[in-house]
């Protein structure tokens, strides 16, 4: 527990997001252990500094139900330019479902409307991540 503190409190002060790697260093300790189900969205100024980590839904152990007009109001609320969806996989395996692709491509086209850009999709586990990105799904 000390230690996830720790690591939390070292990841908010580097506060800008270049890469899935510093999405996994911020995002690890909040949900990287969860035995449930947790989305969360980074809202980025265009800098890629983080404007708000935000969890958006929380579910069960395989599932959880994300609704894209929240993530889309509170980016315009923000005013952030572009976001970062981040949720945990409790299983350990950090392979996206059919339900992760399908997510991340409704998001895409719902913040592309309001000319927000969908930086990254993360899947974070406890030793491990996956990048929409960097496995090319988000162009």
């Amino acid at each position: 527990e000390f230690g996830r503190r720790v690591a939390q409190a070292e990841g908010a002060h580097r506060d800008t997001i270049s890469s899935d790697h510093d999405v996994a260093r911020v995002m690890r300790p909040i949900i990287g252990a969860l035995p449930h189900e947790e989305c969360w969205v980074l809202y980025l100024a265009s800098s890629g500094k983080i404007l708000e980590k935000m969890r958006v839904s929380q579910g069960g152990v395989q599932a959880t139900v994300v609704d894209c007009r929240l993530i889309i109001k509170r980016a315009l609320e923000l005013i952030a330019v572009q976001i970062v969806m981040v949720h945990n996989h409790p299983s350990g395996l950090a392979e996206p479902s059919g339900q992760d692709l399908s997510l991340t491509q409704r998001v895409r086209d719902a913040a592309a409307l309001f000319e927000i850009r969908l930086l990254d999709h993360v899947i974070i586990t406890s030793n491990a991540h996956y990048s929409f990105r960097g496995k090319g799904h988000i162009k």
